[in-house]
């Protein structure tokens, strides 16, 4: 069975967070504004499946998120994401490690630690400033682009190719697959069942082709760390090397790409801030920060209440499902100052709380800082050469209550001489 397609219900004038409608003009942040100050514990029926509550103040999020033992992430209890993961994988795909707890969860972890290491992670960044530096010098001396598929989508993946030790050329195919494993609710991407049916069937079997290859050859990269790893003497099966494959490929791919693109469009709808990373580039860093906190790229992780419980006095009966609404959590007045300001400066105070694009706890994004360092030399480098860059025209964002993305977005800029 494939990963359905959210179904809306009507709930009577209040929000219905699952339907993927809401993400695709902004309507979000302000329903999300409304739930923190009157109910931020909101439970949220849905017309395919048991309800689940929606939380959406900072706070209990980062909470959850740190008792793994209490919120479980596990495929057995559901999963990560709002549908049950059994009821979609049946016993064709094992857990991957963001569908798992402590002590499984840290063991899987550690087969791909290696490979995100600060010191691997700095050693790609010449590289990484020449993949970047060649999109820009392609760009169109017309100055006009359209910048998803010019820049956004392709310098991730070129990154993603190189931890896999594959061709650039297999970028496209990774970026079909990525695009197909989280578009269940956008009809360009979901074309029909029998496509992503074909997707996933493509993705399996190059998978398991690197899988072979690097069990006979191994070489330096995160899939012969996958191949040759071993917890308790045993090596990944490979039904679970084939559900980290596609975790890598969507995670290695989807905040990265939809940061950027996010990142720009808020630098053109803010232009002083613009003009602030121009004038003093030094602040990059802080500006990439304020960029995943104002973008979100993704919406929400899912937990299940392993015991009944309580959340700001609201009761959690054992078996609820929990969902984490980080693109509220992002916006929550409690912890900002201005929350719903961009502002490019906000983090070089070393006090301001930390942004949850990345996630909290032991699912912390394990490739943020390689997202941190292609968002940093983009800008520097976007910044530099199109200082005026910005976009000119109508965006086209997916349809999804899962990942925040933009599918096309028109670009203008004075070309360079």
């Amino acid at each position: 069975m494939l990963r359905p397609k959210a179904k809306a219900v009507d709930l009577g004038g209040k929000p219905d967070l699952k339907d993927p409608d809401l993400y695709l003009h902004e309507r979000h942040h302000e329903v999300f504004r409304k739930l923190r100050a009157e109910e931020p514990v909101y439970w949220n029926p849905e017309a395919d499946g048991p309800g689940f509550w929606s939380i959406t103040r900072y706070d209990d999020i980062e909470a959850i998120s740190k008792n793994p033992k209490l919120f479980s992430s596990a495929k057995e209890m559901g999963g990560h994401r709002i549908f049950n993961e059994n009821e979609i994988d049946g016993n064709s795909t094992e857990a991957s490690m963001i569908s798992m707890d402590p002590p499984d969860h840290a063991a899987y972890r550690r087969m791909v630690t290696p490979g995100f290491v600060p010191k691997r992670i700095s050693g790609m960044e010449d590289r990484i400033r020449a993949r970047v530096t060649r999109l820009l010098d392609n760009l169109p001396k017309t100055g006009e682009a359209e910048f998803i598929s010019a820049v956004a989508a392709a310098l991730p993946i070129e990154v993603l190719a190189e931890l896999f030790g594959v061709p650039e050329s297999d970028g496209a195919k990774l970026f079909e697959w990525s695009n197909a494993t989280v578009g269940e609710d956008d009809p360009e991407l979901r074309v029909s069942d029998e496509y992503l049916r074909q997707c996933l069937s493509e993705m399996a079997a190059y998978s398991a082709g690197l899988w072979q290859k690097r069990l006979a050859e191994p070489g330096d990269d995160l899939i012969t760390m996958l191949a040759h790893s071993k917890i308790d003497g045993q090596t990944m099966s490979f039904p679970t090397y084939i559900g980290t494959f596609i975790l890598l490929v969507v995670a290695g791919n989807e905040t990265t790409r939809n940061s950027i693109s996010g990142g720009l469009l808020a630098l053109s709808e803010n232009p002083q801030e613009r003009q602030k990373l121009i004038d003093n580039p030094s602040l990059i860093p802080s500006a990439v920060q304020e960029i995943v906190r104002w973008v979100s790229p993704v919406l929400h992780m899912r937990r299940t209440a392993a015991e009944d419980t309580e959340i700001r006095g609201q009761r959690i009966a054992k078996g609820d499902k929990v969902v984490m609404w980080y693109a509220s959590a992002n916006r929550d007045e409690e912890k900002w100052d201005d929350p719903y300001r961009f502002d490019v400066t906000r983090y070089t105070n070393p006090d301001v709380p930390t942004q949850l694009g990345f996630g909290v706890g032991q699912h912390f994004c394990l490739g943020s800082r390689l997202a941190e360092l292609q968002l940093r030399i983009l800008f520097e480098e976007l910044l530099r050469r199109f200082p005026d860059i910005h976009v000119s025209g109508p965006i086209r964002r997916l349809r999804s209550n899962f990942i925040y993305g933009i599918k096309e977005m028109p670009v203008r800029y004075t070309p360079e001489a």
